[in-house]
């Protein structure tokens, strides 16, 4: 097939979702073009890898003066100002003379391209919104760590309500990561039924795989982009709740929370010797495969949780929060440990440091679940179908 991406984003090991799609149905031999808004934070995103497998990858840099102005225009027309965050006028020329090319299929991803969606004729048009951002916000005005994006996500949150609204009967087919994300949407429609397909977020299983190192005895390791509110949120509860818990019975626990800017305040609130901020790093395997134990205390969350698939890959006994199963067909107990509330997951935590068997089986059938799950091979086939309207 000839299927154009649109994205308010480069496809990336960052950008995980549209970098494996691309990546899986190039390998399949379809031919993709990928028009790419280029924003401030996502500059550095490398396509070679992409480039080599033939896909066309164009990518249109977005400045910060003009993301203001975009979320200014926003602002004014009611809609949310992550709507009109990615706007590009290069890229809706690019969009415009593609769609006279003949492209079968226009695969356009997330709210932030939801204005580029707008411009595709609805039977070519596949939309992947991946996360409900009005779940996302209903969470963050109450449980985010910071005063300001508690009353951004407040203020966003009827706009973001009305605008997800609008996808259900504009878009004839929309891709969702999760059921739960799939039953907010639906929540939405004036009839509660909407054209949702649910498909998954994947995981590299030859990149991200077991290595024969052996583990710290006692070192914990949280992930992520480290400027997501839900992060920041994970990793403050990690630190002042959960740790002084587990230090009362192990001094000796060390954590590491590895992902890209970490803010200022975060370092000044990790001041025991025994937290590492590491912030950004050009691989992440190595934190992986060294920790006795992955942690993912999430608050709130959308979507899947790309951390703990990569720490499952990866054979990493995985101790989570209930939001973090959003997504997962992974069974509690077997495949890793859900906990809630510091007190239970600090006990989660110190029984697993306490027993190595426990350790292995969790990370042998952590291993076992991604890889009858979460294929991106597998993934890509069930994308095709949705691309062939069945």
């Amino acid at each position: 097939m000839r299927i154009l991406m649109v994205l308010p984003y480069p496809p990336s090991p960052i950008r995980i979702r549209p970098y494996g799609f691309v990546q899986a149905l190039a390998q399949r031999g379809h031919r993709i073009r990928v028009l790419a808004v280029q924003p401030p934070e996502d500059r550095e995103a490398a396509s070679e890898a992409l480039k080599a497998l033939g896909v066309d990858v164009r990518g249109f840099p977005l400045s910060r003066g003009r993301t203001l102005w975009n979320a200014v225009r926003a602002w004014a027309r009611g809609e949310p100002l992550q709507a009109g965050y990615a706007d590009h006028p290069g890229l809706r020329e690019a969009l415009r003379q593609s769609l006279r090319e003949g492209w079968e299929v226009i695969h356009v991803e997330h709210l932030r391209g939801a204005l580029f969606a707008q411009e595709v004729p609805p039977e070519r048009l596949v939309f992947d919104a991946v996360d409900s951002i009005t779940r996302l916000f209903a969470q963050a005005q109450v449980l985010a760590p910071t005063a300001r994006v508690r009353y951004l996500a407040r203020l966003e949150l009827e706009r973001t309500r009305r605008f997800e609204a609008g996808w259900l009967s504009r878009f004839p087919r929309i891709l969702i990561s999760s059921p739960e994300d799939a039953a907010a949407l639906r929540a939405l429609a004036p009839d509660g039924r909407a054209s949702l397909a649910v498909i998954p977020n994947g995981v590299d299983l030859e990149f991200f795989r077991p290595q024969a190192v052996p583990r710290d005895p006692a070192t914990l390791i949280f992930t992520g982009k480290m400027s997501y509110h839900a992060n920041l949120a994970a990793a403050l509860d990690l630190i002042r709740d959960i740790m002084p818990r587990i230090w009362a019975h192990r001094p000796e626990v060390r954590v590491q929370i590895v992902g890209r800017n970490p803010p200022a305040w975060l370092r000044r609130a990790a001041r025991d010797p025994r937290v590492e901020i590491v912030g950004t790093v050009p691989d992440l395997r190595p934190y992986l495969a060294r920790a006795t134990l992955a942690v993912c205390p999430l608050r709130y969350a959308v979507g899947i949780q790309n951390k703990v698939l990569e720490a499952l890959a990866m054979g990493t006994p995985v101790v989570a929060t209930p939001p973090v199963q959003g997504g997962l067909s992974a069974v509690p107990g077997r495949d890793l440990v859900i906990a809630e509330g510091g007190e239970a997951f600090a006990a989660a935590v110190l029984r697993l440091l306490d027993s190595p068997g426990e350790r292995a089986a969790l990370g042998a059938a952590g291993r076992a679940y991604v890889e009858a799950h979460h294929r991106w091979e597998a993934l890509a086939e069930r994308l095709e179908a949705v691309y062939a309207g069945s």
